[in-house]
């Protein structure tokens, strides 16, 4: 009987959810995400040190922001020379209100990648899915370079990045399901709210519904994964990008899995059309507690975490 991994692969892309070379090789995904936290994480490991200290060694006088994109885009290389597909390099969380900021924080990470010698093809610029990191999305789709919308939780969100035409977008369900755990309280029921009945896993669920339903191109990529229950009941989306500890998990275990997402069942659905205009996008987002707070909250999180890793290269200059 194959582990739940291979079963998974027959349904959903696989994606590795970090910095770390060996678990790629180990656990062979087809693509790699990064953010900010992760390559922080890494560049503080012994085996990752040198990537560092070699990128800020040949770069002494850049400036801060262009040594970052450098340390960043060093990892991406890397991990391409293991996965064969995509990367994704996220540009710097303190510019996500500030679409030409993005734009430029972009073209700057692209033109790196293409003096390595790495084709455009094989990477995502990741932004979170404000509205004005959508509007930077739409100008840079535009010129051919494509995009992973993360932070998202929310279908006006996922609505607004496919209008935008967004190669991906990276709906979160493990921070959907803590800000209802959090939020229950003591009334949480784990066992209730499980597998299908997940909130982070219904968010994504409407998401390809909608997108399934009026054949929107847009890839889905089912991202920060709490349990291997949320994983195997999203089998099915495009993609899901999973931390090492649960591809472990899923790796150890025999079982079948069931695709409970397709596009025919999708399709039947009854959702509607939703505008997508700034007022709407706006006004919806802020009705929505859970979207608003977590996308603040996880904006302010990697903004942290940037300033952790400017510090750290510049304490090697």
């Amino acid at each position: 009987m194959p582990t739940l991994l291979e079963s998974l692969r027959q349904h959903t892309v696989v994606v590795a959810d970090t910095g770390d070379f060996e678990a790629m090789r180990e656990f062979r995904p087809t693509d790699a995400t990064t953010n900010p936290s992760l390559i922080l994480k890494a560049v503080q490991q012994d085996a990752y040190r040198p990537i560092l200290t070699r990128v800020v060694a040949a770069n002494k006088t850049a400036p801060l922001p262009d040594l970052v994109d450098q340390v960043l885009v060093a990892f991406g290389t890397e991990i391409l020379g293991i996965v064969p597909g995509r990367v994704s390099t996220e540009v710097d969380a303190r510019l996500s209100f500030d679409t030409q900021a993005t734009i430029d924080r972009a073209h700057k990470i692209i033109a790196l990648y293409d003096a390595a010698g790495i084709s455009r093809d094989r990477v995502l610029i990741k932004i979170a899915s404000t509205w004005e990191g959508i509007q930077a999305a739409r100008v840079l789709q535009s010129e051919g370079i494509k995009v992973n919308m993360t932070l998202l939780f929310s279908l006006v969100q996922a609505v607004a990045c496919a209008d935008a035409d967004a190669q991906l977008i990276s709906p979160f369900v493990g921070r959907i399901y803590d800000w209802y755990k959090k939020s229950a309280g003591a009334s949480w029921n784990e066992a209730a709210k499980a597998g299908v009945n997940d909130p982070g896993v219904q968010s994504v669920a409407s998401i390809y519904a909608y997108y399934k339903k009026f054949g929107i191109p847009t890839e889905i990529m089912g991202a920060s994964f709490r349990n291997v229950g949320q994983i195997l009941a999203l089998a099915g989306s495009d993609l899901l990008t999973i931390s090492p500890d649960l591809l472990a998990k899923l790796a150890a275990e025999e079982g079948d899995v069931p695709a409970l997402l397709d596009p025919a069942t999708a399709a039947a659905s009854p959702v509607e059309r939703l505008t997508a205009d700034e007022v709407t996008f706006r006004n919806l987002l802020n009705e929505d507690a859970m979207a608003t707070e977590k996308l603040s909250e996880g904006i302010r999180a990697f903004v942290a975490d940037a300033r952790k890793l400017d510090s750290l290269i510049e304490a090697l200059r």
